[in-house]
């Protein structure tokens, strides 16, 4: 399935619905600097918060391993900072293991796996976190229509008001912030996969036109 099919931002009830994981727990997470959304604006109501394609994948990952294998908080927080030497994408694209209550991961370049939380080395799994292809999951939210790329929109039906791109929700503060902190054109269309190069305009000029009367 092509990435232009799948929709590259989230709504806080997308993100619930598609990864399992509650709104409640989504809000805790993120005010505790556990898990924060890839876009999250001021204030704390839930159109603030818009969840990318990985996000999407991290937190059906933690879905699995904190609501189905009863991973503790305090052992995914250390899980988290010993595998943070694999970036960003530590929860999206390691293969990852639960033994005996702690979560297991293989370093990509040695295939060694390591409790997270003690940096001990394992050598037997009974288990193995298997997590499902998320892009179909998600494509069924929405197939965006052609005649709207490039379009910038304003509905009270999508995000309160918010200016957002044409047949999606991605607001286009989260573009332009992206922008203000120096992150290139192909930089954004990586995160926000379902975007095009028009897209990316659209949402840089938005509001020039009265900035500058």
């Amino acid at each position: 399935m092509s990435d232009s099919n799948v929709i590259g931002a989230f709504s806080e009830e997308q993100a619930e619905r598609l990864s399992g994981v509650t709104r409640a727990q989504l809000r805790r997470w993120d005010r505790t600097d556990f898990f924060k959304p890839a876009f999250s604006g001021s204030g704390s109501r839930a159109f603030n918060r818009i969840y990318s394609f990985r996000d999407i994948v991290s937190l059906r990952v933690l879905n699995q391993l904190r609501n189905i294998y009863n991973v503790t908080m305090p052992e995914l927080r250390k899980a988290a900072a010993g595998m943070g030497h694999l970036g960003d994408d530590r929860w999206a694209k390691s293969s990852l293991w639960v033994h005996r209550g702690k979560v297991v991961y293989q370093e990509p370049d040695t295939e060694d796996r390591y409790e997270a939380s003690t940096a001990q080395q394992v050598l037997e799994l009974p288990l193995r976190i298997a997590i499902s292809d998320t892009q179909h999951a998600v494509a069924s939210l929405n197939e965006r229509d052609a005649k709207k790329v490039g379009k910038v929109i304003r509905t009270k039906y999508v995000n309160n008001m918010v200016p957002v791109l044409a047949g999606t929700r991605i607001p286009v503060s989260a573009i332009k912030g992206y922008a203000d902190a120096g992150y290139s054109t192909a930089h954004i269309l990586r995160e926000f996969p379902d975007l095009t190069a028009k897209d990316i305009e659209a949402a840089l000029a938005y509001g020039q036109d009265v900035a500058a009367a």
